[in-house]
């Protein structure tokens, strides 16, 4: 089955979205996240995407107490994101209750140190977030496009031992418009030793279904959820 995973969004400790990453177009949904990710849970939810937008543009982690709230109130499996440029940043979101961490822009400007962190902490704890515009990967909360191809950044790192990976198209993230389904069957194809995480533009159940039937490890669902165009009630037949 596909892993349903929906998506907290932080920004001074508010529950938000942004279109495309652009801080300048921001939709604050709730004023408590510890209150929606139970929500998620009171349907079956069991894992949760939540990332640090304010740690994402400082460089390190600020919503860190967030983390340890829904960590110490709920049972969700949570991967946390945003900021996470140190191995003193990484422990503090394990020690805050984090069970996976994602590896942002640090993964392209500093493979050599995720490496070594998928050698230490295990594969299963560590995700690279392989953000992309187009066929090329961004960073830096998607402000820069880098000249790494997609394809390229996956393999390189499921050579080097990653298997899960957070796949964003960064043009569709926010917008309502549907993912890049072709994107992920061509990945799928080339690159089936690595286990992707479908990001950015899921729309509808008919999305998720595509989806799952392409074969991908997880789907993260953000504005669609706050939107109500994907309602909680739908996500309960895609879980386990």
């Amino acid at each position: 089955m596909m892993e349903i995973i929906p998506a907290i969004d932080l920004i001074g400790g508010q529950c938000v979205r942004l279109t495309e990453g652009d801080f300048a177009q921001q939709t604050t949904y709730d004023s408590n996240p510890l209150e929606v990710a139970k929500r998620f849970e009171a349907h079956g939810i069991k894992r949760l995407h939540l990332v640090d937008l304010d740690g994402a543009r400082a460089r390190k982690p600020v919503n860190l107490a967030v983390l340890e709230k829904i960590a110490a109130n709920t049972s969700l499996t949570i991967d946390f994101g945003g900021g996470l440029q140190s191995e003193e940043a990484l422990k503090q979101a394990f020690e805050a209750g984090a069970s996976q961490i994602t590896a942002g822009s640090i993964a392209v400007r500093e493979p050599e140190t995720v490496k070594n962190w998928l050698q230490q902490y295990g594969a299963d704890k560590i995700i690279v977030g392989a953000d992309f515009k187009g066929a090329n990967i961004a960073i830096s909360a998607w402000t820069e496009e880098s000249d790494y191809a997609l394809q390229d950044f996956i393999s390189d790192y499921v050579q080097t031992g990653a298997k899960l990976f957070i796949c964003t198209d960064v043009s569709k993230d926010g917008k309502l418009q549907g993912p890049s389904t072709e994107t992920y069957r061509q990945l799928r194809q080339t690159l089936p030793a690595a286990a992707l995480i479908a990001s950015g533009g899921v729309t509808t159940v008919k999305d998720l279904e595509e989806l799952q039937e392409i074969g991908v490890h997880g789907a993260i669902i953000g504005k669609a959820i706050y939107e109500g165009t994907i309602t909680l009630k739908d996500l309960e037949r895609f879980l386990c």
